[in-house]
């Protein structure tokens, strides 16, 4: 019998790849009627011809010549071309048309109903499948969804083409397709040079800041991070391990502090998150990069017991000066008692502070608990998604980071958000169906009437 030896040839199937893509290139000669060779065509004539091909290296070639195009166009030329993307590659009417007749004939025909469904779905999102087939491919639509959304607002036609965007990337970048990795000291410097660049929250000042965010025993960093993206963090969230629920962030930041043993900590705070792909807006990532920590910490650390933010409040002073302005959720007596908030260096005074204190945190407790806007939700952008993700609102922070950049945007408010397991579910379901917020007593008892109450109830 005769033996048959197999052997490995790993390169193999690159190196055909490789040379079907060449291939490709070789008939992507642009050539005018008469046959000559001539410049590309616009890139809206590419995204149609990338749609008419049918063999795969030429369509790979295709595509990765029409993303580098697109990256190398003026910025009038990039939004021609993402505004007729929502012009000329919807649906073909005739087809839907065809197809929506079939349906009407034939109202209980499973194939007629798949086959309008087909006939429906833009053309523009068979191209961007198409466009993910470039190497580079899933990074460059990115970069292309991050250039529409610079001019979403001027140009409301785009939103369809947003639209599919959205659609593609919820399946692409879907849980099931992320790797959750932790950073610390030895983390490749490219990616490390990325977390100071995207930290949103806290401002990294340069690398000794960034090794005191990673590399004590009592700090943690982790990161989502996609194949085709493979040194670009998706999002990264900055943990720190205490003995107790800290007020303020100035300590947790300290470059002279006395880094404490892991196991002797009984809280993991969350005081950072930061999404790093504009491109990406949209897509949920935080809620399943939290919850996974939190499973992630509890394997590593079972001395950890409580997990909780330290979270900024973006939105707080620009509402608050809003209402103090006019509306019914403050009254004259609190918005008297605020009016010192208008004098430079009020923080760092002890008594205008202490004065303020309780008035400001009555207007915190209004603006988390009874503010909403147009759409009825809770105002501030950071409780929706801790609450959304079944968070409660645990405590609210007076001073709790008096940068510069904490006092303009909440007069240095802080808040805690507690992640307790025993509760996300029933916090989600009820902040999801009914729009409860999942609030404290200690947050509760600032509210206006629960103090008249209060003070009532004292003999």
């Amino acid at each position: 019998m005769t033996k048959i030896v197999q052997t490995s040839r790993p390169n193999r199937f690159g190196d055909l790849f490789e040379m079907l893509t060449d291939r490709g290139r070789a008939l992507l000669r642009w050539r005018d009627p008469a046959g000559q060779v001539t410049a590309p065509p616009g890139l809206s004539d590419m995204g149609e011809l990338l749609l008419s091909r049918r063999g795969e290296a030429s369509g790979v070639a295709l595509a990765r010549a029409l993303v580098a195009a697109f990256e190398e166009a003026d910025e009038p030329k990039r939004l021609e071309f993402l505004e007729t993307l929502g012009d000329r590659f919807g649906p073909d009417p005739k087809a839907v048309e065809r197809a929506l007749a079939a349906v009407q004939q034939d109202a209980g025909s499973v194939e007629a109903i798949e086959a309008l469904h087909t006939a429906a779905e833009p053309r523009r999102q068979e191209l961007f499948r198409r466009l993910n087939l470039a190497p580079g491919g899933t990074a460059a639509l990115v970069r292309m969804r991050e250039e529409l959304l610079r001019h979403l607002k001027d140009n409301p036609a785009l939103r369809r083409v947003d639209s599919d965007f959205a659609h593609l990337f919820a399946s692409w970048f879907n849980r099931g397709f992320l790797v959750l990795r932790h950073i610390d000291w030895n983390t490749p410097a490219a990616i490390l040079e990325k977390i100071i660049r995207y930290e949103a929250v806290h401002a990294i000042q340069n690398w000794d800041d960034l090794r005191n965010r990673l590399q004590p025993t009592d700090r943690r960093c982790y990161g989502f991070f996609h194949p085709q993206l493979v040194d670009e963090p998706l999002i990264f969230v900055e943990v720190a391990l205490t003995k107790a629920i800290p007020d303020t962030v100035a300590p947790l930041l300290d470059l002279n502090r006395k880094p404490i043993e892991a196991e002797r900590a009984s809280t993991a705070v969350f005081y950072s998150i930061s999404n790093t792909q504009r491109g990406l807006a949209g897509v949920s990532f935080g809620n399943f990069l939290i919850k996974q920590v939190v499973e992630e910490l509890k394997a590593e650390l079972p001395n950890i017991q409580t997990f909780v933010t330290l979270s900024p409040v973006p939105g707080f002073a620009a509402w608050l000066a809003r209402a103090r302005e006019g509306g019914e959720l403050l009254d004259d007596n609190l918005r008297a008692a605020l009016a010192p908030l208008d004098q430079p260096g009020w923080h760092a005074d002890p008594d205008r502070a202490g004065a303020l204190r309780e008035p400001l945190l009555t207007a915190a407790a209004i603006y988390f608990l009874r503010a909403r806007d147009n759409k009825g939700r809770a105002v501030d952008p950071v409780a929706r998604f801790h609450l959304g993700n079944g968070a409660c609102l645990e405590r609210l922070n007076f001073l709790g980071d008096v940068s510069a950049n904490g006092l303009k945007q909440s007069h240095g408010l802080m808040v805690n958000y507690l992640y307790d397991p025993n509760r996300i579910e029933a916090n989600h379901e009820a902040f999801a169906e009914r729009a409860e917020i999942a609030a404290s007593e200690a947050v509760r008892r600032h509210l206006p009437d629960a103090q008249t109450t209060t003070k009532k109830e004292k003999p």
